[in-house]
Parts: C-alpha cells; sequence; structure tokens
C-alpha cells in the first residue's frame, strides 16, 4: 500500500508550550485516518504542517513523497494543489456568489480554461456535494451545513489527491452532521481522495475513519479502527468515549 502522507517525530512548540512532541503518523492511499483530540491538543497545528501553512520545528513530513520542509515556495505551491483544505469555518467569500467562490480556484490557478469548462467544472463539483440549486446564491443565504459542502466542492474543484478535513462536523445539528459524514465518505468513492480528518466528534470518527489515532500529550498514543481504539484499558480513551457519547446526551 502506497503511503501518501508519512509524519515522523514531529515536534512544534508555540514559546514554552510544546504541542506536537515526536508524533509519528502514516496515511495510506485510498484511506480517511480520523485524527482524535480533544481541543487545543495540537490536531490543527497537524493539518497546517502537512499542508506547508505551518513550519514543523523537527522532524519530517513528507506528502506524496515530497519532504515539505526541504520544498521552494514553488514546489510547495504546486504540491498545495494536490491537496483539498476543508476549513473549520468553510472559509467562503462572502461578497462573491457561489459560482464566484468555486472559479475562484480555477482561474487563480488553472490557465487556458474556456467559459464553458470552468461552467462545467462548477456544474459538475456543486452536483456532487447536492446543491447545484444553490449556484448563485451568496453565502449569507446559506446554512451552517450548506456552507461545508460549499467549502468541500471549492476543494474538490482542483481533483485534489488529499483532502484535509478541520472539525467538519464543528456547530452542526445532529442531522447535518450525518449527512456531512456521508459527503465525506462520498468524495473518498467519487474522487479517489486519502484523507485526514480532524475531530472531536466520535460519531463522525466511527462513520468516516477507515482508522483513527488519538491524540494525547503532543504524540499518537494510540493507533487502529474505532473498535480496536476504544477497547483499550486506558481510562483516558472511556473519559473521551464517555464525553462524547453519554455526556453529550445528558445536556
Amino acid at each position: 500500500m502506497n503511503k501518501v502522507i508519512e509524519i515522523a517525530h514531529l515536534y512544534k512548540a508555540f514559546g514554552d508550550r510544546e504541542v506536537l512532541e515526536d508524533a509519528s503518523l502514516d496515511v495510506d492511499e485510498g484511506e480517511n485516518m480520523v485524527v482524535l483530540g480533544k481541543s487545543g491538543s495540537g490536531k490543527s497545528v497537524l493539518i497546517k504542517i502537512i499542508a506547508g501553512l505551518l513550519t514543523a520545528d523537527k522532524g519530517s513530513v513528507k506528502v506524496l513523497g515530497r519532504e515539505v520542509t526541504h520544498l521552494t515556495k514553488k514546489e510547495l505551491n504546486e504540491l498545495r494543489l494536490k491537496i483539498g483544505f476543508s476549513f473549520q469555518n468553510s472559509a467562503l467569500y462572502d461578497s462573491m456568489t457561489v459560482q464566484e467562490n468555486l472559479e475562484f480556484p480555477l482561474v487563480r490557478n488553472v490557465r487556458n480554461m474556456t467559459r464553458a469548462e470552468i461552467d462545467k467544472a462548477v456544474h459538475k463539483v456543486l452536483d456532487s456535494v447536492g446543491l447545484l440549486q444553490a449556484i448563485h446564491q451568496m453565502p449569507s443565504e446559506l446554512s451552517g451545513g450548506q456552507k461545508k459542502r460549499i467549502g468541500i466542492a471549492r476543494t474538490l474543484i482542483m481533483n485534489p489527491k488529499i483532502m484535509l478535513y478541520d472539525e467538519p462536523t464543528a456547530g452542526l445539528d445532529p442531522i447535518t452532521c450525518i449527512e456531512i459524514n456521508q459527503l465525506i465518505n462520498e468524495v473518498k468513492e467519487s474522487y479517489n481522495t486519502s484523507s485526514i480528518i480532524i475531530t472531536h466528534d466520535l460519531t463522525c470518527a466511527k462513520d468516516t475513519g477507515d482508522r483513527l489515532a488519538v491524540l494525547f500529550d503532543g504524540n499518537f498514543k494510540f493507533q487502529g479502527t474505532f473498535d480496536e481504539v476504544f477497547k483499550h484499558p486506558d481510562p483516558r480513551i472511556k473519559n473521551f468515549h464517555d464525553y462524547n457519547f453519554i455526556e453529550n446526551k445528558k445536556r
């Protein structure tokens, strides 16, 4: 199995605060890897390092066989075109329609596309996320779940090999969460992507993850399938499970 992401002995600190410490993780081609951890555990820092948005202090990060820290600015920009980054807040441009938001990465990065080719690409990704009817709407007219879908569509329009999802179900109602989880799985099948899904939502982890990696104290203490991870006797795992599936139901 080819490795699309290889992280070895990663270290990152901000001042005196160590966020990642000797963190190692591999992601196989065609795999949905869920990274679990409490808020502030370093999950978002990890994917920003993978995308070259942050630089690690120590360690190795290979993406599609390229050592990220060794790339020139031009090479890093070329690699980023193969990575779809779904931000937690969807990161849509409020002054642009849905169509204009989706066109933006194409116009910016792909030369010599005709108007007809751009329109075809926009329609294809909007159809794949089930929101073709929203093509002329403004972001302010969309629900939180719709914005999340449009944000994912904007990354898909570049046909990425890797998807990085940052808290894809955060702030969404339970029904919309289920729909986003289904969409993540559909993206994997339709676009042949490999993914890292950052979340602290165990329902998302269970529904989307081929494997899970749990981040505690700066490194990955537990890795495996959902059942393998949550059968572990470590009390931190039980507490994490109970917080999601028991405590949240009491609220």
